[in-house]
């Protein structure tokens, strides 16, 4: 059983987004004596912002015609592939950054979407293997409230991990989580609580769901 575990908060200490995956985690293992988690960390090692490009430009090329950049670009990209492909269920927590998907989980997707093995159009080699989806937000964003529609990330998530890579996702939302540390939002500090609370309870349902489905495959 390998999980493949991606974070993406640019904080270690005090990170809401990896404690939510760190319940999903903990359920995942369970029992297991010796569970296999696979760690890519693009808060605390972020990819570099140029290698798309150049893996982009040099998979057009022939080997030989490559430069040293482009050559580096799509090993990388291939060592990205090569790690989710070996996973068989997988934990993404992503916060939401000025109301998008943070860069560097942008750049790592955009990598992995150069490798020929998960490039749109490929077969979808990953559909079907569960997956939680851990989407962090610090302010409100439902219907009714003054900043509804504006999480343009988490539509973008599903998009790729659910319709691109085919992934069978279940996801754990915890909403409102700088009300803590904003004055402004005091009054939305009871909700805050709640809405963390409900988060860690779906991980840990989430987590046993994602074991179950490893050990015992759809179909």
């Amino acid at each position: 059983m390998n999980l493949f575990r991606l974070d993406a908060s640019i904080r270690i200490d005090g990170s809401v987004s990896r404690g939510v995956a760190d319940s999903v985690e903990a359920a995942w293992r369970g029992d297991q004596p010796h569970p296999a988690v696979l760690r890519r960390d693009l808060g605390a090692a972020p990819l570099p912002a140029g290698a798309w490009a150049d893996a982009v430009t040099g998979g057009h090329l022939p080997a030989e015609q490559r430069t040293a950049p482009q050559t580096e670009a799509l090993a990388l990209a291939a060592e990205l592939a090569d790690e989710v492909l070996a996973a068989d269920a997988y934990l993404l927590a992503v916060p939401l950054y000025n109301f998008g998907v943070p860069q560097h989980v942008k750049t790592w997707v955009d990598l992995l979407m150069t490798d020929p093995r998960l490039r749109p159009g490929s077969g979808q080699p990953l559909a079907g293997r569960p997956a939680a989806l851990v989407v962090v937000r610090g302010g409100g964003y439902g219907p009714g409230t003054p900043r509804e529609g504006w999480d343009h990330g988490t539509p973008w998530l599903r998009r790729i991990f659910g319709d691109v890579f085919g992934l069978d996702l279940h996801e754990v939302e915890a909403e409102l989580t700088l009300a803590e540390v904003n004055p402004a939002m005091e009054a939305l500090r009871g909700q805050a609580a709640q809405s963390l609370r409900d988060a860690h309870s779906t991980a840990q349902d989430h987590g046993r769901t994602l074991a179950d489905r490893v050990r015992t495959p759809v179909g």
